[in-house]
């Protein structure tokens, strides 16, 4: 008897530990775990961009935002900012906001709070070092908290932060027209909008696609009388 009940204990922890996993998938789990999905009092759509800075990506992406006037947020991977903090700075000067998306990116259901905590308070330090602006959000690795890791962004006071919508822009088989598509049909007010400026870590080239599909996000976004804006703090 002893034995199945190691085991169900086991089987419980291990749900209790990778629930929070299941957030951008299933409807629910992450407004009830208070992770922030969506701005609902929001009067705009936030475009967000993981990944970067990349030499090619972040300029490229910054020209198009320019060039439409539009606002957006990105969640910086500190090994990346080290590499190129320059294109960290130019972010900020250019009105955008950044905030933290890992140091190095891994999975955190693979990860301890501390290491977790190692991990992201090396990307705070290059971050806030290289652009001079505080870290307020937090937004995991492939979207993905553990009960732990969940606990210790909070712990630091910072913000959980996932989506509402996404293009898919780092799969390989991704295109302009099918990033644009996810990204943008029947947008609202409120939607939080994941994409990429880098390919580090997702298909080679994926954001030259993502630099493509930006322009038709923002015509819809201004088709539907809706405006780009930052993440509020």
């Amino acid at each position: 008897m002893i034995g199945p009940l190691l085991g169900a204990g086991a089987t419980a922890a291990a749900v209790l530990h990778a629930g929070p996993a299941l957030a951008p998938a299933l409807p629910g789990i992450g407004p009830a775990l208070g992770i922030e999905m969506r701005q609902n009092d929001a009067d705009g759509v936030a475009l967000t961009f993981d990944d970067g800075p990349h030499p090619q990506g972040t300029p490229a992406v910054l020209e198009v935002l320019r060039a439409q006037g539009a606002t957006a947020t990105f969640f910086l991977a500190g090994e990346q900012v080290e590499r190129r903090p320059a294109l960290a700075a130019e972010i900020v000067a250019a009105g955008h906001r950044v905030e933290l998306h890992c140091h190095r990116h891994r999975n955190l259901l693979r990860l301890t709070a501390r290491e977790f905590l190692d991990d992201a308070e090396r990307g705070r330090a290059a971050i806030e070092d290289a652009s001079g602006q505080a870290i307020a959000d937090y937004r995991p690795p492939y979207g993905i908290f553990s009960a732990s890791t969940l606990r210790a962004v909070r712990g630091r006071g910072w913000r959980p932060v996932l989506w509402s919508r996404w293009g898919r822009d780092w799969a390989r088989r991704a295109s302009a027209e099918s990033i644009a598509r996810r990204s943008s049909s029947g947008v609202q007010p409120g939607d939080i909008v994941l994409l990429h400026d880098a390919d580090y870590y997702s298909a080679r080239g994926s954001w030259m696609r993502t630099a493509a599909a930006l322009p038709p996000i923002l015509e819809e976004i201004e088709g539907r009388g809706l405006r780009t804006v930052a993440l509020r703090r």
